[in-house]
């Protein structure tokens, strides 16, 4: 995932996964948040710009992967990282993951009807509650998953909003994560039963999303912190010639592209396979550890490079530092992540780890 200076081109081709993904699609994605950028500024409190939402409507990005016979654009997993590594670059905060990706995809995936109106998905408890529902306040309608009373099973429902009870709340960069709750009993009806397979394919696709995420705000963090180091003068030369900041910033770099590699296997893996590969729970773990560790490392060098300018509001490596931090908290924790590539690894044993690394 080749990413340039925040808010510039990129560059002439990109490539993901196993996907060769068309520049000039690249190119339109990114010229499209780029504008918005332009035009509005810096993300305040955060809600669904429905303007931005129209145009990509408009564009055939707000359903990229869905089948073409149903009103989508037909495109795949390749284009749709590129779109979401365009909208973090720019700081632009819009539902696309969770509508496309998530929420619409399970529709088709389930056999039910998908119309352009915006979505969302959650998973509900057996108490008829989910927590941190992205972008619930500002949906159409919630697709929902929920368990079967016997405790075996799940099926779904693309339930009105209006007809939910919920509670806006936001995450650390004013992102709706809102709490969902509905009886269950009224869902039965106008709902359908759902494979496994499927809610564990979305538990992956949800968990990778964030990692995209991640790596393009990293990314992002990395441009402005060599930026920074090469034109700030200190002492009559370019922190950039001091060894300190040298270590700081390649560290940064190391770090990133680690989060990246691993991120990358994983949806090559996901897009070749078509999310069935018996190894792809364990890539996504990786990815979402090293995406998550590299937060740390990256947040923290980036803040101690850019010094006091850059914990202001003005200037815009808050927008990708707290960014991933909110993000590779989403969909498991890191400690989840971590604990799920141990329980692999120890499961593998001694005769089966290094294929399982290797393939």
């Amino acid at each position: 995932m080749t990413v340039s200076e925040p808010g510039s081109e990129i560059s002439s081709e990109v490539s993901i996964g196993t996907d060769t993904v068309d520049p000039d699609l690249i190119e339109m994605m990114d010229a499209v948040f780029a504008a918005h950028r332009k035009d509005h500024g810096a993300p305040g409190a955060v809600g669904l710009d429905t303007e931005l939402w129209s145009t990509l409507g408009e564009l055939g990005l707000v359903r990229l992967t869905g089948s073409s016979d149903h009103g989508g654009s037909g495109a795949g997993w390749a284009e749709a990282a590129e779109l979401l590594a365009a909208a973090a670059r720019h700081g632009v905060r819009v539902p696309l993951a969770e509508h496309d990706l998530l929420a619409c995809s399970l529709l088709a995936a389930a056999g039910l009807p998908v119309d352009d109106t915006l979505r969302t998905v959650c998973v509900l408890d057996a108490a008829g509650t989910a927590t941190g529902v992205p972008w619930a306040q500002a949906a159409g309608r919630v697709v929902i998953i929920f368990p079967v009373g016997d405790g075996h099973g799940h099926r779904v429902a693309d339930v009105d909003a209006a007809a939910l009870t919920i509670t806006a709340a936001t995450n650390m960069i004013g992102e709706p994560r809102d709490t969902v709750t509905v009886d269950i009993a009224v869902l039965q009806a106008d709902s359908r039963a759902i494979d496994d397979a499927l809610v564990e394919q979305l538990r992956l696709k949800s968990a990778l999303v964030r990692a995209i995420q991640v790596c393009a705000a990293l990314d992002a963090a990395l441009e402005l912190t060599i930026e920074h180091t090469c034109s700030r003068v200190q002492f009559g030369r370019s922190l950039s010639k001091f060894q300190a900041i040298q270590h700081m910033v390649a560290d940064i770099a190391a770090e990133a592209a680690l989060a990246r590699a691993a991120t990358d296997a994983a949806l090559n893996v996901a897009i070749t396979s078509r999310w069935t590969a018996a190894n792809l729970g364990f890539l996504v773990a990786v990815a979402r550890s090293c995406a998550g560790h590299a937060a740390s490392v990256v947040v923290r060098n980036a803040h101690q490079a850019h010094g006091a300018i850059g914990t202001t509001v003005e200037h815009r490596l808050h927008e990708y530092t707290r960014a991933a931090l909110a993000w590779r908290s989403e969909y498991g924790s890191v400690a989840h992540w971590d604990e799920a590539v141990t329980r692999a690894a120890v499961a593998a044993g001694t005769a089966g780890l290094w294929p399982l690394i290797a393939d």
